[in-house]
């Protein structure tokens, strides 16, 4: 007997429900080994049109997954995700290819829930169904699948509290180790390689189960005792910084919540874990909302365009605003692939509620940018600030950039690291450059808008399309 597993966003080989059935039905004879031929397949024009550190991140996950696979991971190339395409070597042509040289009509993978891994896996199953082969889906990449936490009348939840309590009510398995049976990993022949970055990365990633089960160990030394204190001090290392293993499914949820107590820091930890899976859960009921607003009313508000709301784009995606806050954190996204979660709320008011530009704006560039990019994390995210998403940030909340400095780099540490223009100044100063003597000495540039006159603007907007 022999199966396929095709992974997706699961690069691991524990605590993977989908890949453990794969291999338990490859069983054989007695003493034989279990025959899995392990495949992934790259998309060969997403993986093009990718910034240098996402290819970076995603080249160095198959990596190491290879690795662990004794380098038996074949990698294939897609030109299209639409199987029906005639004579295309598409997702479904590739697994098919991959199932005869297996000699299987079983393939194997993690079932995926946002609006573009339906179609990709719904597509894939048609061809593959159409060629004898039956895809098995098994599994999620949440402790708790999409779809199902739900109200007591069955509608989902619109608010995250009560989605928290449902959730933790629904509850999740505990973590499952990979079967220990002798494993045959099957190399076939056609293998065409983990492709070779073609951008440059601004440092050198690091990715891969191994790594995100170390960062995960680290981070229970270092921080998670402390994380309800400490998870919104941009100029600290109070996060996990397991975000891009998620992503990538290098580490399943499930083996993180197995090892939290009871204490308010582990309580905090196993919210924001929730709050990923609330999103999810989100965009499962609404697959629109990846760039068409949660709140429709939202979409009649009066936005920025032309050539200045352009150049105000720019400035805001090169850390050019003049506000040190805003600034840190996009140089901190173009130079390490990642933002600090508290930073990112920061950022994301300060692009649609003072320069009044489209939450999908930032949001694509974010998904060009993270490292960690997930689709409803990232499209939820920017919505909820922008207060057209689910409950938790009416549109009137407003971040006030200086402020949110003070309280969450208090003596500057974060902006100077990432303002080197700045770094002349000392303590609270860095916030407020334009106060300081000398605080433009070095060339940081003039605010490209002033706050407090956005900030009316922002909700004499908001009343307009109230009154309409």
């Amino acid at each position: 007997m022999s199966s396929v597993f095709w992974f997706t966003r699961d690069l691991r080989l524990q605590d993977n429900s989908a890949l453990n059935l794969a291999v338990r039905s490859a069983a054989g004879a007695d003493g034989e080994a279990h025959r899995v031929t392990p495949v992934y397949v790259v998309d060969s024009a997403e993986y093009a049109s990718l910034e240098g550190i996402r290819q970076h991140s995603l080249t160095e996950s198959l990596l190491a997954l290879n690795a662990s696979l004794g380098g038996r991971l074949n990698v294939l190339h897609a030109t299209s995700a639409d199987s029906s395409a005639p004579g295309s070597d598409s997702f479904g042509h590739q697994i098919a290819k991959a199932a005869t040289a297996a000699g299987s009509n079983r393939v194997f993978a993690t079932r995926l829930f946002d609006p573009a891994g339906k179609k990709l896996q719904l597509s894939v199953g048609k061809f593959l169904a159409a060629q004898g082969i039956h895809l098995i889906l098994e599994g999620s990449p949440y402790a708790v699948a999409p779809g199902s936490v739900a109200k007591p009348d069955g509608t989902p939840y619109r608010v995250y509290t009560p989605f928290y309590k449902g959730w933790m009510a629904v509850g999740w398995d505990a973590p499952v180790a990979l079967p220990e049976v002798k494993l045959d990993w099957r190399l076939m022949p056609g293998n065409e390689g983990i492709p070779a970055p073609t951008k440059a990365s601004p440092f050198a990633v690091k990715a891969g189960e191994a790594f995100a089960l170390r960062t995960w160990e680290r981070f229970k030394k270092r921080a998670l005792d402390q994380y309800d204190e400490n998870r919104n001090r941009a100029d600290l290392s109070g996060t996990s910084h397991l975000s891009h293993a998620l992503a990538f499914g290098e580490i399943h949820p499930r083996t993180l919540l197995a090892q939290l107590g009871n204490s308010s820091a582990h309580e905090v930890f196993r919210k924001e874990i929730a709050w990923r899976e609330f999103y999810a859960d989100v965009l499962w009921h609404n697959p629109h909302t990846t760039t068409d607003y949660y709140e429709p009313r939202f979409a009649k508000m009066r936005y920025d365009e032309g050539a200045l709301a352009d150049e105000r784009l720019t400035a805001w995606q090169q850390g050019k605003t003049g506000y040190p806050m805003v600034d840190a954190g996009m140089r901190q996204l173009l130079e390490t692939g990642w933002m600090h979660n508290r930073v990112r709320m920061i950022v994301a008011s300060f692009l649609v509620k003072d320069l009044h530009i489209e939450w999908q704006h930032g949001a694509e560039w974010f998904e060009r940018n993270l490292s960690d990019f997930d689709p409803a994390s990232n499209a939820h995210g920017w919505q909820w600030t922008a207060g057209c998403g689910t409950d938790a940030s009416p549109y009137y909340r407003v971040f006030n950039p200086i402020l949110q400095g003070l309280k969450f780099d208090p003596d500057g540490a974060y902006v100077r690291k990432y303002v080197p223009e700045l770094s002349h100044l000392d303590g609270p100063d860095v916030h407020t450059p334009w106060e300081v003597i000398g605080g433009y000495a070095n060339g940081y540039p003039a605010r490209i808008v002033d706050h407090d006159v956005e900030r009316h603007e922002a909700l004499a907007r908001l009343e307009e399309i109230k009154a309409s």
